[in-house]
């Protein structure tokens, strides 16, 4: 599905090289769910960029189901990204002047859908996660917590089979990061590759392997396992919570 092959990435700075991915490579299968951690500056943010598409290598390669993203031409590569990859941020990155609704169908209006599959799209996807009544609001009419789930519901947009999500739960309480998280495994477990940047260990162990950078450099990849008990009781709760 995803991989990179000895990537490095290289910024000049005050006429000092600074390194924020040294050598890195990996290899994401089709299903995966990954938590990346690691200190503040460590490349986490840089790695997700670039995984995505959306950050060039000084070196190295990113092959998305065997296509190097780098040495297609721009619009290839936005198209490409458009169709495959859905990306969600600490920041939300939601459109001010538009409503809940209108947000989710940027994706689907770039990829040239008609308006009435656009609006249905939309309101079936808003309705996935507890904002049915939300549909004409906008992002500053809405709470913190529902203005991230706008950005999960835009997300799905175009049905991508890769989810990249940088810090989701960074300005969220614990309840709604829970929530966020939970949906986060849900849409795993459909069938969805996940790569998630977080400094929330908990967020992290919801993973099914987490990535430790510092330095740029990988300096483990572990494994863990959610309790079968306690990820049911999470899966359970987390849509009750969305009426919240």
């Amino acid at each position: 599905m995803l991989k990179m092959e000895a990537a490095g990435k290289f910024y000049n700075h005050r006429q000092q090289i600074i390194t924020a991915l040294n050598d890195v490579t990996l290899d994401i299968p089709k299903g995966d769910f990954i938590s990346i951690v690691g200190p503040s500056g460590s490349g986490k943010s840089t790695l997700l960029m670039t995984l995505g598409g959306m950050l060039s290598l000084s070196k190295g390669r990113v092959l998305l189901d065997g296509q190097s993203l780098y040495d297609l031409s721009p619009d290839k590569r936005a198209r490409l990204r458009r169709k495959k990859i859905g990306f969600v941020f600490q920041t939300f990155n939601l459109v001010p002047y538009l409503t809940a609704a209108e947000n989710v169908q940027i994706p689907l209006f770039l990829a040239g859908k008609d308006e009435s599959a656009q609006k249905q799209r939309a309101t079936d996807l808003l309705a996935r996660v507890g904002l049915s009544d939300r549909l004409d609001h906008k992002p500053s009419e809405l709470s913190v917590g529902q203005q991230q789930r706008v950005a999960l519901a835009r997300m799905l947009a175009n049905n991508p089979p890769v989810v990249l999500a940088d810090e989701p739960t960074g300005n969220l309480d614990p309840e709604t990061s829970q929530q966020v998280i939970a949906f986060l495994d849900e849409i795993n477990k459909e069938g969805r590759t996940v790569v998630m940047v977080t400094h929330d260990p908990q967020a992290a162990l919801m993973a099914k392997r987490t990535l430790s950078l510092v330095d740029g450099r990988v300096f483990s990849d572990g494994h863990h396992h959610l309790a079968t008990s306690d990820e049911a009781q999470t899966q359970k709760d987390w849509r009750q919570g969305l009426s919240g």
